[in-house]
């Protein structure tokens, strides 16, 4: 279940990368390496973070053709994906859902505090975005107001709560990812933002 989650992520992240690299109008080239700094970024500083080298998609040739699959995929496609700020929010939203999760779980795995946990899995989510949007010349989707950090942060919270329960791991992932899906459609939905401390 784990295993099948951080591909799906890496799916979703990989296909979040080739819209922006459309939007942006770059050559296949350009697409292609978007695609791959979107979909491995978060991942791979998570596991320089916890000393996990070489870093996990290095080891697994999968998550390369997983991505290369994706990239050809969403171009070939595009025309069926071509609403680009639609198609970005959603695959963006189930990335940082499915690799929030991701990321608590490695930080388990490695024994560490609850709330390193939670800090791993919001980096695991959200860096693979940033890097994308600095390389697309935008300002970075967690550096604004919007509710993105921090639903990671509340997919997180909610993972140590359901785990106490009686209820088999591969819900308590479910859920969990779950959470940040949610609470990031509800915000944007609904205009939820964090305070702007700025005057107008």
């Amino acid at each position: 279940m784990f295993y099948t989650i951080d591909i799906l992520g890496t799916i979703a992240f990989a296909i979040s990368g080739v819209l922006v690299a459309m939007n942006k109008k770059m050559d296949l080239f350009g697409i292609l390496i978007i695609a791959f700094v979107t979909a491995v970024g978060g991942g791979t500083l998570r596991d320089v973070l916890i000393g996990q080298t070489p870093v996990s998609w290095m080891k697994d040739m999968t998550f390369t053709y997983v991505i290369l699959g994706s990239t050809v995929f969403a171009v070939i496609a595009r025309n069926k994906i071509n609403y680009l700020r639609t198609s970005l929010f959603l695959f963006d939203t189930i990335g940082i859902g499915l690799y929030t999760v991701v990321g608590v779980e490695k930080g388990l795995s490695a024994d560490l505090h609850p709330i390193i946990c939670i800090a791993l899995g919001t980096i695991s989510a959200c860096f693979g975005g940033v890097i994308r949007d600095i390389l697309g010349n935008e300002i970075p989707v967690i550096f604004r107001k919007e509710i993105y950090a921090t639903a990671c942060i509340l997919g997180g919270l909610s993972y140590f709560l359901i785990r106490k329960l009686p209820i088999e791991s591969d819900f308590v992932f479910m859920i969990s990812g779950a959470v940040v899906i949610l609470v990031r459609l509800l915000a944007v939905k609904f205009k939820i933002a964090l305070p702007n401390i700025y005057r107008a």
